[in-house]
C-alpha cells in the first residue's frame, strides 16, 4: 500500500455487503463455499497471460477491517441491522487462499486463485481481487509482447503521465517489471517496488536554454556519467545531433567521460535511427546508444526493427501503461462449491453463451510436461483425484471429447499453492526481481515458441480428467432447460 493511513477495505462494490448482510440475517455466514478466479480470453488474441498482483492481494486480505468511520458509513445507509455492523467491525478474513505463483504464464478457463472460506469472507473480498488480478496481469503480459518484439534490446516503462490515475501509474510499473521491462521512469514504483529508475530530460530543458547546445552543454556538466541527450526538439539530424556529438567532445571528453546516449521522441525513428547512428560512428561515438520514445508497441517495434532501426533501448508509454490495444483484461468471480454436512458439493453457473458455462467444483490444475520439459497442455482434475503419471493416463479434450486420448511418458506439476490457511498467510513471497525471473525462465524454457506468436499463435490445450468432465456434463444435464 502507498500510504499506511490508507485503508482500502472499502474497494468494493455495494452488492458485497447487501448480500454479506442478507447471509448474515439468514445466519448463513458460517457455511463454507468455494470461489474460482479465472479468465475466458487472452488479450491481444494472444497465446498465453502472464499472473501479476498475488502480492497486493495478500496485502489486502491482510489489512481488511472495518473502521469506526467505514461502519458510520454503512450505518447511514439505512440498509443494515446494528448486529451486521458490529460483526464487521470484529471482522477479519478466515479462509483459505490457493494460487498460481505470481508470473506464472497462464491460459483462459482455469482457477488461477481458488477461494475456500465462510460465505461472506468470499464475498466481501470479491473487488479487490479482481481489479488487482485484471490490472496487473493485463500490464505484465501487454509488456512480455512489447518486450519479445524488441528482440532483445531494453524496455523501460516510460507510462506514468498517460496511466489512468496514480495507482495504476505504479502497480502498473511493478506489473510491467514482473513482465520484462528493465525499469520505470516512475520514482514512487522503484523505491516501493525496488524497481530500477530511469530518465533523461525533458523538451522543456532544452527550450529554457537560449540555444540547444548550451542545454546540452548544462546538462553534461550536471550528469556526466549519465548523459543521454534529447535531440529532437529542434531538429535532430541538423541540429540535434550534431549538438550531442559537439556536447561529447567539448564538454564530456576533456573531463575523461563519454556521451551515455541520445533519445529520439518523435519523427520516423527507423529512419532517423540509421541516420543518427552512422553520424555517430563517423564521429567516434560508437558505444553511444540510441534510445527512442513516442507511442511505441509490439507492432511498432516490430516494424521500427524490421526496417533496419539502430536502437539499443525503447521508452514505452501509453500503449503499454494503459495496454491501449485491449484495455481489458475480464478475469471473472465465481462459485464452484458450496460446503453441505461437512462435503462440498459442486456448483455450475450455465450460459446461453457456452464459453461463460463455469468448471465446476474443487480443482486441481496441473501443467503436463514431455520429456525435453515442454509444457504440452494443462489438466484439469477433481480437488480428491490422484493421479499416476507414470502410466498411460487418459484425459478428455473439452473441445472434441469424442476423441481418445492419453498422456503418456509426461511429467506434472501442481501450479496452485496455499497462500492463506484459516486466515493466516503461509507464503513466503518472492522479491519482484525473482517473480520476472521466473516469467522469463517459463518462457525460454518450457512455453512453446509456437505459443509466443503476435500472430495466430498456437492453442494452448486445456484437457480434464474423465471424472471432472463428466461430473461438469452431469450438472449440465440436470440443470437442463427445455
Amino acid at each position: 500500500m502507498q500510504h499506511n493511513e490508507r485503508n482500502l477495505s472499502m474497494v468494493m462494490d455495494f452488492y458485497e455487503m447487501t448480500m454479506s448482510n442478507g447471509y448474515f440475517t439468514d445466519q448463513d455466514q458460517n457455511a463454507k463455499v468455494a470461489f474460482d478466479v479465472f479468465y475466458r480470453k487472452n488479450p491481444d488474441k494472444a497465446g498465453f497471460s502472464i499472473f501479476a498482483g498475488l502480492e497486493q492481494i495478500i496485502e489486502y486480505i491482510m489489512n481488511l477491517h472495518f473502521e469506526e468511520d467505514d461502519i458510520a458509513y454503512l450505518r447511514e445507509q439505512k440498509l443494515f441491522s446494528e448486529e451486521f455492523l458490529c460483526y464487521l467491525k470484529e471482522f477479519s478474513f478466515q479462509g483459505d487462499v490457493y494460487a498460481f505463483p505470481e508470473g506464472t504464464v497462464m491460459y483462459p478457463n482455469e482457477p488461477i486463485l481458488t477461494i475456500i472460506a465462510p460465505l461472506i469472507d468470499a464475498q466481501l473480498i470479491e473487488t479487490a481481487v479482481l481489479l488487482e488480478i485484471n490490472h496487473q496481469s493485463l500490464i505484465a503480459t501487454k509488456t512480455r509482447r512489447i518486450v519479445k518484439a524488441a528482440k532483445g534490446r531494453a524496455v523501460s516503462d516510460f507510462g506514468a503521465r498517460r496511466a489512468h490515475n496514480m495507482d495504476a501509474a505504479v502497480y502498473g510499473a511493478r506489473a510491467a517489471y514482473i513482465g520484462g521491462a528493465v525499469g520505470t521512469a516512475t520514482v514512487l514504483a522503484g523505491k516501493l517496488f525496488h524497481i530500477p529508475i530511469s530518465g533523461t530530460m525533458a523538451h522543456s530543458w532544452v527550450m529554457y536554454f537560449k540555444d540547444e547546445y548550451t542545454a546540452f552543454q548544462k546538462y553534461a556538466k550536471t550528469y556526466p556519467d549519465a548523459t543521454v541527450l534529447l535531440v529532437d526538439t529542434y531538429d535532430v539530424l541538423e541540429s540535434g545531433v550534431p549538438n550531442a556529438i559537439r556536447t561529447a567532445k567539448e564538454v564530456l571528453e576533456p573531463m575523461g567521460k563519454r556521451l551515455k546516449g541520445i533519445r529520439l521522441d518523435s519523427g520516423d525513428l527507423a529512419y532517423l535511427s540509421k541516420r543518427a547512428r552512422k553520424m555517430l560512428d563517423a564521429s567516434g561515438l560508437t558505444d553511444c546508444k540510441i534510445v527512442v520514445s513516442n507511442s511505441l508497441d509490439e507492432y511498432t517495434i516490430t516494424s521500427i526493427l524490421d526496417q533496419g532501426g539502430c536502437i539499443d533501448s525503447f521508452g514505452v508509454g501509453e500503449r503499454l501503461i494503459t495496454s491501449k490495444s485491449e484495455p481489458v483484461f475480464g478475469a471473472v468471480y465465481k462459485i464452484v462449491a458450496v460446503e453441505e454436512e461437512g462435503v462440498f458439493q459442486p456448483r455450475i453457473k450455465i450460459s446461453e453463451n457456452t464459453e461463460k458455462i463455469t468448471n465446476p467444483g474443487l480443482k486441481k490444475v496441473y501443467r503436463i510436461y514431455d520429456q525435453e520439459g515442454n509444457a504440452i497442455a494443462d489438466l484439469l482434475a477433481k480437488s480428491d483425484q490422484q493421479l499416476d503419471f507414470t502410466k498411460s493416463l487418459r484425459y478428455v479434450d473439452p473441445i472434441k471429447p469424442w476423441k481418445n486420448r492419453f498422456f503418456e511418458n509426461c511429467t506434472a506439476k501442481e501450479l496452485q499453492i496455499p497462500i492463506f490457511k484459516n486466515g493466516k498467510l503461509v507464503y513466503k513471497q518472492p522479491s519482484i526481481s525473482e517473480i520476472a525471473k521466473y516469467v522469463k525462465n517459463q518462457l525460454e524454457n518450457e512455453i512453446w515458441e509456437e505459443e509466443q506468436r503476435f500472430e495466430n499463435p498456437h492453442n494452448h490445450y486445456m484437457d480434464m480428467t474423465p471424472e471432472l468432465y463428466e461430473e461438469k456434463m452431469n450438472l449440465l444435464y440436470e440443470a437442463r432447460i427445455e
